[in-house]
C-alpha cells in the first residue's frame, strides 16, 4: 500500500482523478458482471414460444414477465399486445432491454477516452516542472528534472493502463449486447411468424 501511494505521489495531481477513475471502472466492471451473470443462459424464450403455439397465451405472457431473458421479455410485451400491436409493442420492449444491458457502459466509454488524456495533461504538467527547474538552476540539479520526467512518465502510464484495462472489458459486454439483440431479433421474427399464422388458421387448440 505504502508503495501505491508512494507511486501516486510521484506521478503528480493527476493521479488523483486517474485513481478516481480506475475505482469508477473496476465498479462498473464488477456491476455488469454481476448483472449478466443474473441473465443466465435461460431457455425461457423456447418455453414462451413453445406456449404459445400451443394456445397458451396467459401462461407463455406470465412466464415471459417473470423471465431474466431480456428476450423472453420481448415475448411477453408482443404476446400481450398480440392483436393488432405486437411488433410495436416488441420493439419498445427490445428498446428498453437495451437500455438496461448499456447500463453504465457509456461511464466506461468516457473513461477509456478520458484517463488517456489525463495522462498526458500529466505529462505536460511534468515536462513544465522539469523545464521551470532547467529554467531556474541550469543543468546543476539533474535529479530535479528527471523527476519532473518521472512524474510525467508515470502519469501517462497510468493513464494508458487504466484505459486499456477498461477497454477489455467494455469490448465484451458490447460484443454481449449485440448477441443478445441478435437473439432477440430472431426471437420476435418467430413470434411474429406464429402470430401471422394464427391469423391465417385461427388460433391454435390449447393442449394440456
Amino acid at each position: 500500500m505504502s508503495a501505491i501511494l508512494a507511486l501516486l505521489v510521484k506521478g503528480g495531481p493527476v493521479m488523483i482523478p486517474l485513481a478516481a477513475c480506475s475505482i469508477v471502472a473496476l465498479a462498473v466492471i464488477l456491476e455488469r458482471a454481476w448483472a449478466w451473470r443474473g441473465l443466465g443462459r435461460s431457455t425461457d424464450p423456447e418455453v414462451v414460444l413453445a406456449r404459445a403455439a400451443g394456445g397458451k397465451w396467459d401462461d407463455a405472457c406470465r412466464l415471459g414477465e417473470a423471465s431474466r431473458s431480456p428476450a423472453a421479455r420481448v415475448l411477453a410485451a408482443g404476446i400481450r399486445h398480440r392483436n393488432p400491436a405486437a411488433t410495436l409493442a416488441m420493439e419498445s420492449m427490445a428498446r428498453a432491454e437495451t437500455a438496461r444491458l448499456k447500463r453504465f457502459l457509456p461511464v466506461l466509454d468516457t473513461i477509456i477516452t478520458l484517463s488517456p488524456l489525463l495522462g498526458l495533461l500529466g505529462t505536460v504538467t511534468g515536462m513544465i516542472s522539469a523545464f521551470g527547474v532547467m529554467a531556474q538552476t541550469g543543468m546543476n540539479s539533474p535529479n530535479a528534472i528527471t523527476g519532473g520526467v518521472g512524474e510525467a512518465l508515470i502519469a501517462t502510464a497510468a493513464g494508458l493502463g487504466v484505459a486499456i484495462a477498461a477497454l477489455v472489458p467494455f469490448n465484451f459486454f458490447n460484443s454481449r449486447i449485440d448477441a443478445m439483440l441478435d437473439t432477440i431479433e430472431r426471437y420476435g421474427s418467430r413470434l411474429e411468424l406464429l402470430l401471422a399464422e394464427t391469423a391465417t388458421h385461427g388460433e391454435p387448440v390449447a393442449t394440456a
